[in-house]
């Protein structure tokens, strides 16, 4: 057994990873891209320059670990970030990103059709997900939905871009397109009744499981990856859903947090609950015999950067001296409360027209005090969604969160502050290459992707909460509850009169 490669298309940049079969990581690299902004509620993105950003990172990975040939090539990406392809597999339009969310009306038609396939998404499917993104198209670009050969995600484009293929994953499928791998078909008269008969023949004929192996890296593919020929490619996944692969052989049943741009909660079930305040349960999506639950905050990570770069324009170099000061403030002592829901709210609520907001605001307010509310109103959204997983029967002992969070040490004690319990934190690295790694040393050896993954297991340490914070904290969330419930209505206005409004922003 030899070596694997490791591809990771983020929201903001490509990420590469080398790793050996004892789960050594060799070589490590990333390279960036561009979203635009075109209007409120809107993302998108370049599908080249996602192609480009892992082409660079890869070679950059793979010259770190001075390695040239590799076994098994995997991809994971962003879920939803939807891409519109002609004959020859040149793209349409921008890609429509996981964060957009112009369909809300698409997903609200959801809810009204009576289906079983949408049982296993609590009975709608959301704004962020590829079927609304593809009922949007049809209404509002049917040129280019007619002229759509290809529609499907990033993980898709980029299987295709590596295989000359296009084919899809079941964990992408079954979480974000209806699809149910016991029956082996998608739900076509669902399309149907939502006014989008044809959208199986555009999506990927072929869905396979995560780690199988679906074919091989194309000769043009490995010229410009820099690797030799022969490598096999494997099907990959969500990339925050995999992590939960590389916290396999970590102590207790794994609730995995990915907390960065956005936060995702994932863990496993061993028989269904249905509930409208998770997505899912999804059968078979990433183990098979198993059941996946999905929970999420749209505005995470995203919601700290916009508030210290574009509202206080404090520089990311001067981000530490923010944090410290935002310390020095007692929990939940400044007489502030924000709403986290920038973006609209994900799960438990599934309200894409919810909007943030800041109230107690006075001429005493200072930066610190708003970024550390802040701070607190994201860790408020998390606790709200593990309440959701508990609901139906998850076991949170075991939080393990990993991602952009282990740079702000504020965010990940204020999690635990507000969870009033420990939470394992990853020690700095990408569990979404790891997990690849995994994936293809299993793919090719035969052995288990348990067994695999107990030597690839991430070292973690456990982050305590405070007592004296605990208890100012769970007053300050129960206002959190309140104060979301009564600006809804008047939040869905705003978002509505928003939507109008056309401004263009790249960053």
């Amino acid at each position: 057994m030899g070596f694997s490669l490791a591809i990771d298309i983020g929201t903001e940049g490509a990420r590469a990873g080398v790793f050996d079969a004892d789960g050594t990581r060799l070589g490590d690299a990333s390279a960036p891209y561009v979203t635009s902004y075109p209007r409120p509620g809107w993302a998108e993105q370049n599908p080249n320059d996602w192609w480009r950003s892992a082409v660079q990172a890869a070679r950059r990975a793979l010259a770190d670990a001075d390695v040239t040939e590799v076994d098994t090539v995997g991809v994971a990406t962003t879920a939803s970030s939807v891409v519109v392809l002609d004959e020859r597999g040149e793209a349409l339009r921008p890609a429509i990103l996981w964060m957009d969310s112009r369909a809300v009306a698409e997903s609200a038609e959801t809810a009204t059709i009576d289906h079983p396939a949408l049982a296993f998404s609590g009975g709608s499917d959301s704004a962020e997900w590829l079927v609304p993104k593809a009922m949007w198209l049809a209404r509002h670009e049917p040129e280019v939905y007619r002229r759509a050969a290809r529609i499907g995600e990033s993980v898709d484009y980029l299987t295709f871009r590596l295989t000359g293929a296009w084919i899809g994953s079941r964990m992408n499928a079954t979480c974000k397109w209806n699809y149910d791998h016991r029956s082996g078909a998608m739900p076509v008269d669902l399309y149907a009744a939502l006014g989008i008969d044809d959208l199986a023949e555009k999506l990927p004929g072929e869905i396979h499981r995560v780690g199988a192996i679906v074919g091989e890296v194309s000769s043009a593919a490995a010229a410009e990856l820099g690797i030799a020929r022969g490598a096999r490619v494997f099907s990959g996944g969500i990339d925050a859903h995999l992590a939960l692969v590389s916290m396999a052989g970590l102590p207790g049943e794994p609730v995995a947090i990915v907390a960065g741009t956005s936060n995702a909660f994932i863990a496993e079930l061993d028989e269904p609950v249905f509930s409208p305040t998770i997505w899912g349960p999804y059968p078979g999506a990433l183990t098979e015999g198993r059941w996946l639950v999905e929970g999420g905050q749209i505005s995470a990570g995203a919601a700290l950067s916009w508030l210290s770069e574009r509202i206080l324009g404090v520089t990311r170099h001067r981000i530490g001296d923010l944090i410290s000061r935002a310390e020095a403030v007692a929990p939940a002592s400044h007489g502030l409360l924000v709403l986290d829901h920038f973006m609209g709210n994900r799960t438990p609520l599934r309200d894409p027209k919810l909007r943030g907001a800041m109230l107690g605001l006075s001429l005493g307010t200072t930066p610190e005090h708003i970024y550390r509310a802040t701070v607190e109103a994201v860790t408020f959204g998390t606790r709200q969604v593990l309440e959701s997983f508990e609901s139906v029967g998850v076991d949170t002992d075991h939080v393990y969160v990993t991602g952009g969070i282990r740079h702000n040490r504020l965010w990940m004690q204020t999690t635990a502050d507000t969870l009033g319990r420990p939470v394992g934190l990853i020690a700095g690295e990408n569990l979404t290459t790891r997990a690849l790694g995994i994936l293809g040393v299993a793919a090719v050896s035969g052995e288990s992707v348990a067994e695999v993954a107990a030597r690839f297991a991430p070292e973690y340490t456990l982050v305590e909460p405070r007592p004296d914070a605990v208890a100012p904290l769970r007053e300050a969330y129960d206002h959190y509850l309140a104060a979301t419930s009564l600006i809804a209505g008047i939040s869905a206005e705003l978002a509505d009169a928003a939507a109008g409004r056309r401004e263009v922003m790249s960053r």
